[in-house]
């Protein structure tokens, strides 16, 4: 069984065997393939991976943002408070995306309209979702700039993108998805634009802001380091698909797929002796090109553990810890 044992009743959101394909000139590919996932109420999960595994194709799914064509939302479920996203119409689904469930984007400077003020567009947000008049509007959009610690909110309300830095605009990013109080927030890479200093501000305004807000947060980065610090959940995504689900404490001590390995391994770790030449391990070849997926485990020419059984079959999440909700989609989980 995918779903969260180690709840009792129904989670805020809960995705369901998700399928999402994209139709290109080479044949049709399935960046999100059968991705199963439950989220509590305040919870944090992380989604990791390398670039192309599928963490933002399913970050767009669960907000029906997949451009269409090419993309297309195949199968699945993504229930909010019991509610299936997917099946409602699109003019239901716009009162929802910004409102119950918001999301922060990868690149603020492509997110934001450059020729509006960002006060105008923090505005238009809480507008489209509240009744409320312009003027209260934009006294709400100026406590939001003055909530995630934008300088001088009163005169940075008319302040254009190009006039803010990189740190100053993904705080507006973080302003405008949270003006309405959503239950859940998806963050996409929220950090990567940003110098180290400033992602830590970042990161640790977010957590600030979702107990203030007692949000449900779905956290996509490649960065294990931040997954570690502010998630209770990891899902590991690879070619498309979870090989490896559980909770952050047991993904760290006890990781159950040789990919989660090899992303753990990567990490520089402190205490290196000083003067000492040590390489980081890589995990050595390519993901694979997903419009020609080999036969059984899609990471099995990139693992050291694979045998002629992983090249042929193809593996199924597993339960490697019971009732911890701890899964792999590995054959070789016990020899890990």
């Amino acid at each position: 069984m995918w779903y969260d044992r180690t709840h009792v009743g129904t989670p805020l959101l809960r995705v369901e065997e998700l399928v999402t394909t994209f139709h290109t000139d080479r044949g049709v590919v399935r960046a999100v393939d059968r991705v199963s996932f439950d989220l509590e109420e305040s919870q944090t999960i992380g989604i990791v991976g390398e670039s192309g595994c599928g963490k933002s194709v399913t970050a767009l799914s669960l907000m029906r943002l997949v451009a269409t064509p090419p993309g297309r939302i195949e199968s699945g479920r993504v229930l909010l408070d019991g509610k299936n996203l997917l099946e409602l119409p699109e003019r239901e689904m716009r009162a929802i995306r910004g409102n119950s469930i918001s999301m922060i984007f990868q690149e603020p400077m492509t997110s934001l309209n450059p020729v509006y003020t960002v006060g105008a567009q923090i505005v238009e947000a809480i507008r489209m979702h509240q009744d409320k008049s312009r003027r209260e509007a934009r006294e709400h959009a100026i406590e939001m700039l003055r909530l995630v610690g934008i300088p001088s909110p009163e005169s940075n309300v008319e302040a254009y993108p190009h006039q803010l830095s990189g740190g100053m605009r993904q705080r507006v990013m973080i302003a405008m998805a949270l003006a309405c109080e959503p239950k859940v927030l998806v963050a996409d890479e929220p950090t990567t634009a940003l110098d180290v200093t400033i992602q830590a501000q970042i990161l640790e305004l977010l957590r600030k802001l979702q107990q203030k807000m007692k949000m449900a947060v779905v956290l996509i980065t490649h960065d294990l380091g931040v997954v570690a610090e502010v998630a209770e959940t990891v899902v590991v995504m690879y070619a498309g698909r979870i090989v490896e689900r559980g909770s952050v404490r047991d993904i760290f001590a006890r990781p159950r797929h040789p990919y989660t390995r090899g992303l753990l391994d990567s990490i520089p770790k402190p205490g290196v002796v000083k003067g000492a030449k040590r390489r980081l391990p890589t995990i050595e070849g390519v993901v694979p090109d997903l419009h020609a997926l080999p036969p059984g485990c899609a990471f099995a020419e990139r693992c050291s553990l694979a045998e002629d059984r992983c090249r042929k079959e193809d593996p199924v999440l597993e339960d490697v810890a019971p009732p911890s909700n701890h899964v792999s989609r590995c054959f070789r989980w016990r020899d890990l």
